[in-house]
């Protein structure tokens, strides 16, 4: 039996490039997805910690900075009560990076995770997948 997405929680769905954050409005077991908000990466904000590995190309620099955004937002949102459970769906390597960048209040709200790259999907299709 796959695990049940509680009414009212938030979804993630991201990529090194978009983020999309829909709520689960759905009751009684169903997956209904209303788009809440999208997240582009802001290059005026920090960067990733330190400087950048010898072996890790100026794109892959710029989606570990956009993926350190995106745990920033999800902190900010946990800290004014935006939501009590999350649902993480990302391709595995922003899935992995996610994961690290997590603020661990954030991380313990994670109900379900998905490393599948589903940012140019449909609700229909992310709920389907969700399922």
């Amino acid at each position: 039996m796959a695990l049940e997405i509680p009414h009212n929680a938030l979804i993630l769905v991201a990529d090194g490039k978009k983020a999309l954050l829909f709520r689960n409005t759905g009751r009684n077991g169903e997956i209904a997805l209303r788009e809440e908000n999208r997240l582009s990466p802001e290059f005026s904000a920090q960067g990733p910690s330190g400087s950048r590995p010898e072996d890790q190309s100026p794109k892959e620099t710029g989606e570990a900075t956009f993926v350190k955004q995106i745990a920033q937002n999800l902190q900010a949102m946990k800290q004014q009560n935006g939501f009590e459970a999350l649902v993480v769906v990302a391709d595995p390597q922003t899935l992995g990076q996610l994961r690290e960048a997590m603020h661990k209040t954030v991380e313990s709200s994670v109900v379900k995770s998905l490393d599948k790259d589903l940012t140019n999907h449909t609700p229909e299709d992310i709920a389907a997948a969700l399922r």
